[in-house]
């Protein structure tokens, strides 16, 4: 089963009067990353965050976003007292040197950094991670496979007709490869006849080159390992596993045997043949970066 390693899914859950927003987005990456961006009063469950979105998305760059909203009871504001008195004076300061007037306003001393903290509940730390939030984390992850998922048919449908693409390609080779030594030997043939002035051509001499030529150009090992690994292409598509390393590994071995026949090909059709599937290999080795 395909799935694209590109998605977005949201999840919402209330919790005492407030709400849990979680949103997970993800994009491709060669391995799999999590990375969580959550409230203060929440870090102690990064890593079971961590953990459980791992679970579900093998690979990808994956960002988890946690917001506690409408001010769910998560924690306790702090007054800092000695550096609001520290922030009073300064402005007061201020206010004197550039001869201003009027008061200090609380909302300005309130304002500033760290000035009014939350700090998290006894109990919060020492809780497990809220129902809540699970909900709300898997009801996100529900949604970011789906939509993995619907990317994942049209690239599988893809992969699909590519491959047969290739096949066809691959036979039109196969047809091609005696064809290459039977008319070498007849051009051989002819520019032997021509450098004869009796005009015998030693047979002997003519069916030893086509021989060695034929050695030379053959290619069934190669035609061999293509079809095992157009066989091994075919099953991976449809496993249930994430398969994109694994198609990766198996272009690769592709590209690598149809190098080896275009090095071979000592023609000029064989070689336009070798540069379209190429082409092609290419095109899907683009779109397997793109799955799980």
């Amino acid at each position: 089963m395909i799935k694209s390693m590109t998605g977005y899914g949201k999840g919402e859950s209330t919790h005492e009067g407030g709400r849990f927003v979680v949103e997970v987005r993800c994009v491709n990456h060669r391995y799999g990353e999590v990375t969580v961006k959550l409230p203060r009063a929440l870090m102690q469950f990064e890593n079971e965050i961590k953990k459980r979105v791992a679970e579900r998305l093998v690979r990808g760059k994956i960002d988890v976003f946690i917001q506690v909203e409408n001010a769910v009871s998560l924690g306790v504001p702090t007054a800092n007292l000695p550096l609001a008195r520290g922030y009073l004076k300064a402005f007061n300061s201020i206010k004197e040197a550039l001869g201003l007037e009027g008061e200090v306003k609380l909302s300005l001393i309130a304002s500033q950094r760290d000035v009014v903290t939350v700090a998290a509940e006894a109990e919060a730390t020492l809780e497990e991670i809220p129902p809540e939030l699970v909900q709300a984390l898997e009801d996100a992850l529900r949604r970011v496979d789906e939509m993995r998922l619907f990317e994942g048919e049209s690239l599988h449908a893809d992969f699909v007709k590519r491959r047969e693409v290739l096949a066809q390609l691959i036979a039109k080779v196969a047809a091609r490869s005696p064809l290459v030594v039977q008319e070498y030997a007849q051009r051989l043939k002819e520019r032997v006849a021509q450098l004869l002035t009796e005009g015998n051509v030693p047979e002997e001499r003519l069916a030893l080159e086509v021989a060695l030529l034929a050695d030379k150009c053959d290619i069934t090992e190669e035609l061999v390992r293509l079809e095992s690994h157009l066989r091994q292409f075919d099953e991976t598509l449809n496993s249930s596993e994430p398969v994109g390393r694994k198609l990766d590994f198996l272009l690769q071995e592709i590209n690598r045997e149809v190098n080896t026949t275009g090095s071979k090909a000592n023609d000029a059709q064989m070689a336009a043949l070798v540069v379209e599937l190429k082409a092609e290999l290419e095109k899907i080795r683009e779109q397997v970066q793109n799955i799980e």
